[in-house]
């Protein structure tokens, strides 16, 4: 574990701890639940390390932290994941947690087989729920279960960081439903492979309209179904999917703010929203 990474992300989190609340003003204040939900967070990266793990971890902890609906844990180690009991140490095991959260992690993360065996349990046969933020698609690619949890795996961004068209396909889903029929959002978009919608309910994808196909190699779906969020089943366990979260820039935005907020709480069981598969629109 990198002790030193981990100084730097658990400082940046008490310092969103200390500020001001905008998205507790913004968003008010909601009832705890009976039982308090604990929410591990983890943001291991064995490949590309995105600069905006800490703003994402940060984030996460400190929207539990002033709602109160839920305690977040920060990892940036997978030593938690695991139902094993950990002895003689103040720390927990995926029993204690209610929702895992992957942060933009990536590459082949350090994880016995007994610890995947524990993962896929938590999320599948214990009904627990798993939130991927952007690159946690860009995971594990050796372990076959992983991406049929998720949902895929990365295959690319065509068009790097840019300013997406992007249409909302689940004007009900509660992490989406503040966002208007289309709308702009600049960051960077994953293209998806071993992905089929009719496995999801994609909530938000591109406007294959209004993209630039020219020249560009890393395009690679010949069907320009590029899926920006979605909501799916993995068992009894809710899993919610978004490429969004790739800058910095976005995790001040209010709207990635709440749309990752809001698929915490319906992950938790905490609100309702369909994981139906539907038809692309227009086709």
């Amino acid at each position: 574990m990198n002790f030193a990474r981990s100084s730097v992300l658990l400082s940046a989190a008490l310092v969103f701890a200390g500020a001001t609340s905008r998205f507790s003003q913004a968003y008010g204040q909601a009832a705890p639940p009976n039982h308090t939900p604990h929410v591990l967070v983890v943001a291991q990266t064995k490949g590309f390390e995105h600069d905006s793990i800490p703003d994402a971890m940060a984030n996460i902890w400190r929207w539990g932290h002033d709602t109160k609906l839920y305690e977040a844990t920060l990892r940036t180690d997978t030593e938690l994941l695991t139902k094993k009991e950990i002895k003689d140490r103040n720390v927990k095991n995926l029993n204690y947690f209610d929702a895992l959260v992957f942060a933009s992690t990536t590459g082949e993360l350090d994880l016995a087989d007994d610890q995947k065996s524990d993962i896929l349990s938590f999320i599948k046969d214990d009904g627990k729920g798993f939130v991927g933020v952007h690159a946690a698609l860009d995971t594990n690619y050796k372990w076959p279960e992983y991406g049929e949890m998720i949902g895929g795996w990365f295959d690319q961004h065509p068009w790097m960081t840019f300013n997406a068209p992007i249409v909302l396909e689940d004007p009900t889903f509660p992490a989406v439903k503040h966002f208007p029929k289309e709308f702009m959002k600049r960051d960077e978009i994953y293209q998806d492979k071993a992905w089929s919608r009719d496995k999801v309910n994609v909530l938000l994808s591109l406007d294959a309209s209004k993209l630039n196909y020219e020249n560009n190699p890393r395009i690679h779906r010949a069907d320009h179904d590029f899926a920006v969020a979605w909501s799916k089943m993995y068992g009894k366990g809710r899993v919610f999917y978004s490429t969004l979260g790739h800058t910095k820039e976005a995790w001040d935005d209010p709207d990635i703010q709440k749309m990752y907020f809001e698929a915490i709480k319906w992950v938790l069981g905490m609100t309702e929203g369909s994981t139906t598969s539907h038809a692309r629109p227009g086709m």
